[in-house]
């Protein structure tokens, strides 16, 4: 029996993967179901509502709003000033006191703040008490002013006058400015004395 040769091998292995190479091309590879999607399971949005995606990527909606319902919301409360109004009459008190004011005290606060008020027409006649302490109760009950509930004169409007009390002394009064407190004299800072209250008008 003859031995197969070398060249006959590799003629057979060729021969081989030629048939299995042309048997492979002759399978049909079936191709893959079309799947039809069903649009009767999507979920439609309702009307005037918008979709959107949170933050973590979930669909989330909220509703919109027509014009008609934005024109019936109702505008946010302006809030109100804790500060009251700058009485016209009393801040040109205050600039007139400024004007007439000493370098330093003369012991005469309350004269010189009576005498800015008349003359800015604050008060219609010169004011009669003797002491600066005494001066909130006569612009209260004669010249219709009234006591504000603030106890920092800080925050004491432009024009307010500002009544201390002394146990065994006058007193002081002074007048609120944009820079400080005046009476007789300038002050950037307001009196140590024990404050009474401060005083305005409408």
């Amino acid at each position: 029996m003859r031995k197969p040769t070398l060249v006959s091998l590799l003629c057979s292995c060729t021969i081989v993967a030629s048939v299995a190479a042309a048997q492979t091309s002759d399978v049909t590879v079936p191709p893959k179901p079309l799947v039809l999607r069903d649009a009767s399971r999507d979920v439609a949005a309702p009307k005037n509502t918008f979709l959107f995606q949170d933050a973590s990527g979930k669909q989330a909606s909220a509703p919109l709003v027509e014009q008609s319902e934005i024109r019936k919301l109702t505008p946010p409360a302006i809030a109100k000033s804790e500060t009251p109004a700058v009485n016209s009459a009393l801040a040109k008190a205050a600039t007139i006191a400024q004007e007439r004011a000493n370098a330093h005290s003369k012991r005469r606060c309350w004269r010189y703040v009576k005498e800015a008020l008349l003359a800015a027409g604050a008060v219609d006649s010169y004011p009669q008490t003797a002491l600066a302490k005494q001066a909130g109760d006569e612009l209260v009950e004669n010249f219709g002013f009234q006591k504000l509930p603030v106890t920092d004169p800080y925050k004491a409007p432009v024009g307010a006058v500002l009544v201390y009390g002394a146990k065994r002394a006058a007193g002081h009064v002074e007048i609120r400015t944009k820079t400080g407190f005046v009476s007789d004299f300038n002050a950037p800072t307001p009196s140590k004395r024990k404050l009474i209250g401060v005083y305005t008008k409408a």
